[in-house]
C-alpha cells in the first residue's frame, strides 16, 4: 500500500511539461507553454530553462521508488524462503524447480531471483546518482547514462510484481508446519500482560516475565510448564488462570487494534486494501 501511495504522489510530480525550454535558454518566439501543457495533459510547467535540460529528477525518483518497491517484494521473498524451508508453505511447481541433486527439495528459485533482483534495481539507483551529483547546470552528455537503468528498472518492476503475484496466489499454507514453528516462550509478554491486567506496571511485568523465562531455562522445561505456584514465588497476583496466557490463538485475538493480528483486524486490513486497489 505505501508503494502504491508513493507511486500516485510521484506521478503529478514528474509529469512536467519540458517542452519549449529550447536547448539551454528558452523559446524566442513566444511559444505558449501553458496552452502546450493542457493540450498535452501535462499537470505543470518546468520553472526554468537551464535546469530543466539537465533535469533527471524523475529518473532518479523513478529509480527510488522502483529500489524501495522492490525492496519490500525482496522481504516478501525472504520471508517466504524460510517459510518454505520451515515446512510452513508448499510452492507451486510452476514458481520452484528440482534440485540437481536431492530428488525430494524443491528450491524457491522465483523468490531468490525476486530477491536479487532488488540489488541490481538498487546499484542502477546509486550509479545514476552518483553521475548526477558532479553535473554543472545545462545539459551534459552523460545524461545519456539515464536510459539503460531507466528502461530496465520499468521492465524489471513488470516482471517482479507479476511474478510475486503469481507466487502468492499459487503458494498453499501448510498448518501443521506453521503450529510446529509455535514455542511457548513466544507468549513471554502475554505473561507480562496479564499483570498489567491486574494494575502492575509493565516496567515491572517485563521483569518478572523474564524472571519466569529464566526459571523455565534453568529447569530445561518450556515455560508453559511452569506451575500457577511457581509463578505466585515470581508474583502474588498470578492466579490459575494465567494457563489463558499459553493459549496461541487468545495471543493473537488479544492484538484486536487497529492494524494488530486478531482476525477481525486482519480481515479489516484485507477490506481496505482491497478497496484501495480497485
Amino acid at each position: 500500500y505505501r508503494d502504491m501511495s508513493r507511486l500516485n504522489d510521484m506521478l503529478p510530480r514528474i509529469n512536467t511539461l519540458p517542452l519549449g525550454c529550447g536547448a539551454i535558454a528558452g523559446h524566442a518566439f513566444g511559444i505558449d507553454r501553458e496552452f502546450i501543457k493542457g493540450e498535452l495533459g501535462f499537470d505543470s510547467i518546468s520553472l526554468n530553462s537551464m535546469d530543466t535540460v539537465c533535469d533527471r529528477d524523475f529518473v532518479a525518483e523513478y529509480l527510488w521508488w522502483c529500489s524501495m518497491m522492490l525492496t519490500h517484494l525482496s522481504q516478501l521473498a525472504e520471508d517466504l524462503i524460510i517459510m518454505n524451508l520451515n515446512k510452513g508453505v508448499a510452492l507451486s511447481d510452476a514458481y520452484s524447480t528440482g534440485s540437481s541433486l536431492m530428488p525430494q527439495k524443491r528450491n524457491p528459485d522465483a523468490l531468490e531471483l525476486l530477491r536479487g533482483k532488488a540489488g541490481r534495481i538498487i546499484g542502477h539507483l546509486c550509479g545514476f546518482l552518483a553521475t548526477l551529483k558532479g553535473l554543472p547546470r545545462t545539459y551534459n552528455k552523460d545524461l545519456q547514462e539515464d536510459k539503460e537503468p531507466l528502461f530496465d528498472a520499468v521492465s524489471t518492476a513488470h516482471d517482479c510484481l507479476q511474478i510475486a503475484a503469481g507466487v502468492v496466489a499459487t503458494l498453499s499454507p501448510l498448518p501443521e508446519g506453521l503450529e510446529k514453528a509455535l514455542v511457548p516462550e513466544m507468549l513471554a509478554t502475554d505473561l507480562a500482560e496479564y499483570l498489567v491486567r491486574k494494575g502492575v506496571p509493565f516496567r515491572e511485568t517485563h521483569h518478572v516475565s523474564g524472571a519466569a523465562v529464566r526459571m523455565a531455562e534453568d529447569r530445561g522445561i518450556p515455560l508453559s510448564s511452569l506451575s500457577c505456584a511457581d509463578l505466585k514465588d515470581l508474583h502474588p497476583l498470578f492466579e490459575d488462570n494465567v494457563v489463558d496466557c499459553w493459549s496461541f490463538e487468545k495471543s493473537v485475538e488479544r492484538k484486536s487494534s487497529a492494524g494488530g493480528t486478531s482476525r477481525k483486524s486482519v480481515l479489516d486490513q484485507i477490506s481496505f486494501l482491497r478497496k484501495e486497489l480497485k
